[in-house]
């Protein structure tokens, strides 16, 4: 059922998001969602939002562990969510945004999940950039940028339903990376 929610909540949104739809997609038994969720949608949001980002580091670490520079990170890390869109038909989005852009200000959680599910793939994103040797605030502002840019083009690539936007900020932030000196130089202990 979390799987289910986090695909609905990429697509749809969080608020379009409802627990006959995951029912539906998950072909779960109606009376387990209260049994495995008895904090109701907002459990069921949270743990899919959870999933999600838990899922992300992990794309993260997978990466950080083939590439040989902060610019092929970042083209590696931009390209993966590139290739789901242009797979996807350009319809799905982030588990994690419509957490914090739909939030009315509630008590429910899910917004703080959101804002904690970021901060976590943002301190990974910085974690692998110091150990390809940039600077620890440098390190840092590129994962900034680096998630906003993400962010950002799964939103325009799909109302233009193009990969242009990844292709963009692929670029432009792989140049940056290129061109920002390293404070340590890095060696992959995946490589040969």
């Amino acid at each position: 059922m979390v799987q289910a929610a986090e695909q609905l909540i990429r697509e749809r949104g969080h608020g379009a998001t409802a627990f006959a739809d995951v029912l539906e997609r998950s072909a779960a038994p109606r009376g387990s969602v209260y049994f495995h969720f008895p904090g109701g949608k907002s459990q069921l949001v949270i743990e899919a939002a959870e999933a999600h980002a838990h899922r992300q580091v992990a794309y993260i670490d997978e990466v950080a562990g083939l590439a040989e520079s902060p610019a092929e990170f970042v083209k590696m890390y931009l390209s993966a969510a590139r290739d789901g869109m242009v797979a996807s038909g350009y319809s799905r989005g982030c588990g994690i945004t419509p957490l914090v852009v739909e939030d009315d200000g509630g008590t429910d959680g899910t917004a703080e999940a959101g804002r904690r599910a970021f901060a976590e793939m943002t301190g990974r994103l910085a974690f692998h950039l110091t150990a390809y040797g940039l600077e620890r605030t440098a390190a840092r502002e590129l994962a900034e940028a680096l998630l906003a840019a993400m962010e950002g083009a799964l939103v325009t690539s799909r109302a233009l339903r193009s990969p242009a936007p990844f292709d963009s900020a692929s670029a432009v932030l792989a140049g940056f990376a290129a061109a920002t000196p390293l404070a340590n130089p890095y060696s992959n202990p995946y490589s040969d």
